[in-house]
């Protein structure tokens, strides 16, 4: 049987980020995508729910308010980017609360919570062994050409920003879709992926080779931008 889930959230990113997730469980129905707590109030009120992905903070009502106001409200993990609301939200029973930008390895121990706290058993593949396995495992879903493209994260090698779009450079292809690179950046595997330009995000163990200004990464040459030295120097273990 399908869990029927809601997303709340009045920022359409942050509802792309947990689609994209989602998308990883083949148990998981999502029902209505909803940008305030108004509309999500009639959504519950017209058909069962057994999930909600809850922000807190939205203009109007707020996500505890609308909890609070439900008699039979389902279960809740709450996404803000505002830990001060952590005690609240616990408070009101939430099976987990996630700051933003929200790591997918975070997600997924969120997941288990779920998946417990319904009694349903991950047909597909437990969430330890999702956290286990590496990332050939783990997919994304990119826009191309009007269909939504199943992407392996272990098949890609960097991805470019482009403006509105990026690109995506994968071991036997590359995909041009139109979305920011901090988007996809959040929805990358942290300890997988660095940002070594404002342009530029990399496979960390597709690098050939680097230096203090720039990398190589199948045969390419790709710029460490100034800003995100520091962060390439504690991966690498670069000398500047």
């Amino acid at each position: 049987m399908k869990i029927k889930a809601i997303l709340v959230d009045d920022e359409p990113h942050a509802i792309e980020v947990l689609d994209n997730y989602l998308r990883n469980f083949n148990e998981i129905e999502i029902v209505a995508r909803c940008q305030d707590a108004i509309q999500a109030f009639q959504v519950l009120q017209q058909q069962k729910v057994d999930l909600m992905f809850l922000d807190v903070k939205m203009p109007g009502l707020t996500g505890t308010e609308l909890l609070r106001s439900l008699k039979t409200p389902p279960k809740v993990v709450f996404t803000t980017a505002y830990q001060d609301y952590a005690v609240e939200g616990f408070d009101l029973n939430a099976v987990d609360y996630l700051l933003k930008p929200i790591p997918f390895e975070r997600f997924l121990r969120a997941m288990d919570k779920v998946f417990t706290g319904l009694n349903v058993t991950n047909q597909s593949v437990s969430i330890a062994q999702k956290t286990a396995v590496s990332n050939q495992d783990v997919f994304l879903y990119l826009k191309v050409d009007r269909k939504m493209v199943k992407v392996n994260v272990n098949d890609i090698f960097w991805v470019e920003s482009l403006r509105d779009y990026i690109k995506v450079v994968l071991k036997d292809k590359v995909l041009i879709t139109k979305q920011k690179i901090s988007l996809l950046e959040e929805l990358l595997p942290e300890d997988s992926f660095i940002r070594v330009h404002r342009s530029f995000i990399v496979a960390v163990d597709k690098v050939e080779s680097y230096h203090a200004h720039k990398i190589e990464i199948a045969g390419k040459e790709l710029p460490i931008g100034r800003n995100f030295r520091n962060d390439c120097q504690r991966r690498f273990k670069l000398t500047f």
